[in-house]
């Protein structure tokens, strides 16, 4: 199965020759570039967390919220968290780490795991803003993801947990499910 993963910046989306059964959306995106991306691929399906400069709203239909849900595509299990960070007192999609423990304590395993923020020590930017959860590396640890899907960092980066790929998206990636990512 093809996807294409976008993140991060608007004017580096809807650029690659391709189609892709799904469309993962990482955040800090306007909705019109996440529906002109889905529709410019071809996808059937699209999966969406929102990033740390995104509205409260809801995302339009036919966008999936995978935040902290879990959906079946083509025999593949996706599942997603939002956000990033609290590094501000107010706004939307900040979380202290204490909290995505807690979110994530019980959350399933699924095949694909997708996020704004990276996990805990891998391609973080700096010490402040840009910092990873570290409940991303626990479930990482704990429930073996096939493929951890980031923005955030703006970053593109692949990098390695045992069993799981972590990939950084900085505009937009082409990934092939069933084999390496490109």
């Amino acid at each position: 199965m093809r996807a294409i993963a976008i993140a991060d910046d608007d004017s580096l989306v809807g650029h690659l020759d391709t189609q892709a059964e799904v469309l993962l959306a990482l955040g800090d995106l306007w909705e019109s570039t996440i529906e002109r991306a889905a529709s410019l691929y071809g996808s059937k399906t699209t999966l969406a967390v929102k990033g740390n400069h995104d509205s409260a709203a809801p995302f339009p239909t036919p966008i999936q919220n995978a935040h902290l849900a879990v959906a079946e595509v083509g025999g593949l299990l996706f599942g997603g968290f939002a956000g990033s960070w609290k590094y501000k007192p107010r706004g939307h999609h900040l979380f202290e780490q204490y909290e995505v423990h807690s979110a994530l304590s019980s959350f399933p395993r699924v095949d694909v795991f997708i996020a704004h923020n990276s996990p805990g020590g891998y391609h973080e930017r700096d010490n402040d803003t840009h910092q990873g959860f570290s409940a991303f590396t626990d479930y990482i640890d704990r429930a073996e993801p096939r493929l951890f899907i980031h923005g955030h960092q703006h970053t593109n980066a692949v990098s390695q947990r045992n069993n799981t790929t972590i990939l950084g998206v900085f505009g937009e990636v082409n990934i092939d499910l069933a084999c390496n990512v490109r």
